[in-house]
């Protein structure tokens, strides 16, 4: 469409073996947009940053955090700098195909929706790895009974927003926390989630760099439970009855021993 650019945020960290094609498979992709790829190295250890800058492009923005701050501040980093009408979140390693471009976009350049998530498990073929599968699984079906949405892969890397929509949410993620963030957020805001099928290629989650960790399914389940039930009221509310509990017999007996008969004598 003409006049519509895409903006693509790829955040690396540690990904030397892999971020090079994934560029060129990006710029590579097959849609009729003016691309704008934005590169969020966050503080990578290894070769990636001087593999990102042998890329000369005029389309092409990288920027570096001094130190690692996970993937959701990477993304935050990189959403500064958009200025395409809609903003593509592309993970650096080799497991999610640039190729599903076309289909991504298709509900947002057709009307359909303002936002679009990839999803692995309805494409026939799609591997399952084992334990991060179920984790997956446990979580989208959280995400499905909290916010009453009907999702199949709440965490999946791709995920297609509007630019507006995506820049009017508050964001608090530096971690993985931002599958779970973006998706409350999004539901509380009563913005539909198209799913479509895309491509998928795990790889061996012990041996090539994959950086999601066991203890992040956690912390996704609690930003869920976060967004969902307000915690900063109910612990504030709490606490005021917590100390009415423990501290009332005592200001009562204040009161009614020293305040009230000096207030008589006045």
């Amino acid at each position: 469409m003409a006049g519509v650019k895409l903006s693509i945020i790829i955040p690396v960290y540690n990904e030397e073996k892999t971020v090079a094609e994934i560029i060129k498979k990006v710029f590579a992709s097959p849609i009729k947009l003016e691309k704008e790829v934005i590169v969020v190295n966050d503080g990578s250890t290894d070769d990636s940053l001087a593999k990102i800058k042998r890329f000369k492009r005029k389309n092409l923005k990288v920027i570096s955090h001094k130190k690692n701050q996970g993937k959701g501040m990477a993304i935050r980093t990189g959403l500064k700098k958009v200025t395409g009408q809609i903003v593509l979140i592309q993970d650096a390693d080799l497991e999610l195909n640039p190729r599903d471009y076309p289909a991504l976009l298709g509900p947002i350049l057709t009307g359909k929706a303002k936002v679009v998530y990839g999803t692995r498990w309805a494409k026939r073929g799609n591997r399952r790895p084992g334990v991060f599968y179920l984790g997956n699984l446990f979580l989208t079906g959280l995400t499905n009974f909290l916010y009453k949405t009907d999702l199949s892969d709440m965490y999946c890397g791709y995920k297609v927003f509007k630019t507006e929509v995506l820049k009017n949410i508050s964001l608090a993620c530096r971690r993985f926390e931002f599958c779970p963030e973006v998706t409350a957020k999004l539901t509380q805001k009563d913005i539909k989630i198209v799913e479509v099928p895309i491509r998928y290629q795990p790889r061996n989650i012990f041996f090539a760099g994959k950086k999601l960790k066991w203890y992040d399914g956690g912390v996704a389940a609690v930003t869920l439970l976060k967004y969902r039930f307000n915690w900063e009221k109910i612990l504030t509310v709490s606490f005021v009855v917590w100390g009415f509990w423990v501290f009332g017999d005592f200001f009562f007996w204040l009161f009614k021993e020293r305040i009230w008969p000096l207030w008589q004598k006045l």
